[in-house]
């Protein structure tokens, strides 16, 4: 008897968010965010003498070795732990701290210049009105409870209810097999009976399909990878291609949610 579908799984950044109009560099993203942090911290915390360019750079310095350390050992950058630990090393006591209330001030939201990709709401509610599950992997170094502000913003929280992971979630980056197996678990799902979608034809494309996932790649205009690749099962340039897909390997998807 063939397998059911019954969830797909979604890469986040360029599969269901549009990054490509942001003409602001990340260390800018995050200044205003951090001047903030750097105010408060300064307030409450007497043995706080840093300067906020003293800040940005030791912050900026770590979160880049993280990522570069990342890309090699697969294990997840921690946003919050490389800010906190860095306002601790300059001055910022614990006992005087509010770690969550950082993380507040901090306030991450979409940033200027994203957006949902116009095609990705109409076919994931139709996931949804056929029963099928739907789920967030990605690689983010902010927990999803941060990045979840940008689901809300962006109208999109409530297609997934029961699956949404970032790297520092898991603790590991895709293509590493385990934020996968946490998802999966988190679905309750076979990856015979899961289809992923992403834009990264090693994380996203290689990562599932080593857990024997259908994967299927979303290819944006411009992108391009350097060196050999895998190759996905399917590739789509707009959503509206993803329910036809479907239909090649779950020809009875389209019923299960009646």
């Amino acid at each position: 008897m063939s397998r059911q579908l019954k969830a797909v799984l979604f890469d986040f950044d360029d599969t269901l968010i549009d990054w490509g109009s942001v003409t602001v560099n990340w260390r800018d993203i995050e200044a205003a965010r951090l001047e903030r942090v750097h105010d408060y911290v300064a307030d409450k915390s007497p043995g706080y003498q840093a300067s906020f360019d003293k800040l940005i750079d030791v912050y900026w310095k770590r979160t880049r070795s993280a990522w570069s350390e990342g890309r090699v050992n697969l294990r997840a950058p921690n946003m919050p732990r490389i800010l906190l630990k860095t306002l601790r090393d300059l001055g910022g006591a614990d006992e005087q701290l509010d770690a969550r209330l950082v993380l507040d001030i901090y306030d991450w939201n979409a940033v200027p210049g994203t957006r949902v990709f116009p095609d990705v709401p109409p076919v994931l509610q139709l996931l949804r009105e056929h029963g099928i599950k739907t789920g967030i992997v990605t690689n983010a170094s902010q927990p999803m409870w941060m990045r979840d502000a940008e689901l809300r913003t962006f109208g999109l929280i409530d297609f997934f209810p029961d699956c949404r992971i970032s790297g520092a979630d898991a603790g590991y980056l895709k293509p590493h097999r385990r934020i996968f197996e946490m998802a999966l678990g988190l679905l309750g799902t076979d990856p015979e009976e899961t289809v992923f979608v992403g834009d990264n034809p090693v994380a996203d494309i290689g990562g599932a399909q080593a857990l024997g996932m259908h994967a299927v790649r979303r290819v944006n205009p411009g992108s391009s990878y350097n060196g050999r690749v895998t190759k996905p099962h399917q590739t789509l340039h707009t959503f509206a291609e993803l329910p036809a897909i479907l239909d090649g390997w779950y020809p009875e998807w389209r019923g299960s949610g009646s």
